[in-house]
């Protein structure tokens, strides 16, 4: 191989993300999605769950939050014990409509205050003590995609994939812009690869890459494609999660058969002068969000859909010294869209009195959830991808 031509396809492989080959299963004859199709919305950072949802007749939430407490003539109330945040006006609209059911308390024995192995737990539902390199969604892909007459897939949009959709033997594709992929494999050189059998005269390494350039060229023509048909007159806000959104609903007004859909929003990490920014990020989150439902509803696709909205872990209690908050465990959790069995607040608010050394004890784990939505949402066997049984739910 020329040294011009490895470079090439070097800066190829690194801008596809080496496609899945079961996404070449898309260009033949397609098994429908006939469950309920996931979209998972990640704040990264840690969101503060007490300034998102407020327990505004709490007055130990006062006590402890001298300054940072939102007062309640600004909250955005919801029943008589809690409201959202004054920037949440999407959220309060969505909770209004009985589009949104609200869980309090959320997390895992044994939380972890890292980042890192926070969202790895998250991502992998496992327990605090076990390490996995598979993803919940993964395992998803792994257990019900067994040949590739049957597959279907989980997109992210993001330019590298989250652990949460990477399985043994499949995992989801990630991608941000569909159109700069499709004109990076016109490249002619993939064109030559094509035409002149190189991926069947070439042996090992240099095979199995030409190989998966081949079929990234058709996987990312189908996906512009589908990025092509519909466009969205929705104003959403001038943000990445915002237009990564519109483009996830883009997609499903298409008809794109995707079963899970992944993006995220970071900046939550608010150790110092909160207010401010976390009240800018969850105006994105929540404006996003509704607007997102608004262009499901006009594709009747709201009601086969379920939006989770979720954080690693809360933050403490007490404010700290900067008028921040600092790492804690506890958390609320969301799930949103059209015919929910039970809308509305799904358990109790946590308390701010029984506390661990500081911080929220959760009272509902997260993989109830993650059960309920896979088994009663999208129609798949829990245990087989979570490894273990857990309660369901009874919010759908």
């Amino acid at each position: 191989m020329k040294r011009r031509d490895f470079l090439k396809i070097s800066g190829l492989t690194g801008s596809t993300l080496l496609v899945p080959g079961f996404l070449k299963a898309f260009e033949g004859q397609l098994a429908k999605f006939t469950g309920k199709r996931l979209v998972i919305v990640q704040l990264s950072g840690g969101n503060d769950g007490l300034n998102t949802l407020i327990p505004f007749t709490n007055d130990t939430y006062y006590k402890l939050r001298p300054k940072l407490g939102i007062t309640q003539d600004k909250i955005l109330k919801i029943n008589d014990n809690a409201g959202f945040n004054p920037s949440m006006d999407g959220f309060r609209r969505l909770y209004d409509e009985g589009l949104m059911s609200i869980f309090n308390a959320v997390g895992y024995p044994n939380p972890d205050r890292s980042h890192f192995r926070s969202m790895d737990i998250w991502h992998t539902a496992s327990n605090a003590d076990e390490y996995l390199n598979t993803g919940w969604l993964g395992r998803l892909l792994d257990s019900n995609c067994p040949g590739s007459e049957n597959a279907w897939y989980a997109l992210e949009v993001d330019d590298t994939l989250s652990l949460a959709m990477k399985g043994l033997q499949k995992s989801g594709f990630a991608v941000k812009d569909p159109q700069r992929l499709q004109q990076i494999t016109r490249d002619p050189f993939l064109a030559e690869i094509e035409q002149n059998g190189m991926a069947t005269e070439a042996s090992g390494e240099l095979s199995f890459l030409y190989k998966t350039l081949a079929q990234t060229t058709s996987s990312a023509n189908y996906i512009a494609e589908k990025a092509g048909i519909k466009k969205s007159t929705t104003v959403y806000p001038q943000h990445e999660l915002g237009n990564s959104l519109k483009q996830i609903a883009e997609l499903i007004s298409a008809g794109m058969e995707s079963g899970v859909y992944y993006t995220s929003i970071s900046g939550f990490d608010t150790h110092v002068r909160q207010a401010e920014s976390q009240n800018r990020l969850l105006g994105v989150v929540s404006d996003s969000i509704y607007s997102f439902t608004k262009d499901l509803r006009e594709a009747n696709a709201l009601n086969d859909t379920l939006v989770v909205v979720f954080s690693e872990f809360g933050r403490r209690v007490k404010q700290n010294a900067s008028n921040g908050t600092d790492h804690g465990t506890a958390n609320n959790l969301y799930v949103i869209g059209g015919g929910l069995k039970k809308p509305g607040m799904q358990n109790g608010l946590v308390s701010l009195t029984d506390l661990d050394d500081g911080d929220l004890k959760h009272t509902l784990d997260f993989r109830k959830v993650y059960a309920t939505l896979l088994s009663k949402g999208i129609g798949f066997n829990h245990e087989q991808v979570l490894g273990r049984k857990f309660d369901l739910l009874d919010f759908i």
